[in-house]
């Protein structure tokens, strides 16, 4: 489970993936980014925040917790915010 920023755009984004370097270096490859968000920003996103787990499903809580205000705000108080709280 990963968080990545651009700090030109102010967005933060969450995922879980099980090849952190390659799904990064996808975020930030403008011509093989297939992702709606993130392709917008490419070659701009830098990790801020990764956690491991031993299955899938875990990591997929703990990104689902984190897309929820209070793991939002928990994201805030550990990395500080992306953007002004009328954009998250």
């Amino acid at each position: 489970m990963y968080v990545i920023i651009n700090k030109e755009a102010g967005k933060r984004y969450i995922g879980q993936t099980e090849n952190l370097g390659r799904r990064l270096a996808e975020h930030n490859g403008a011509s093989i980014n297939k992702h709606r968000f993130t392709s917008k920003y490419a070659g701009r996103w830098e990790l801020v925040h990764c956690e491991k787990y031993s299955t899938r499903s875990e990591s997929m809580k703990r990104e689902a917790w984190l897309k929820t205000g209070i793991g939002r705000e928990w994201l805030d108080s550990k990395i500080g915010r992306a953007s002004p709280p009328q954009a998250d």
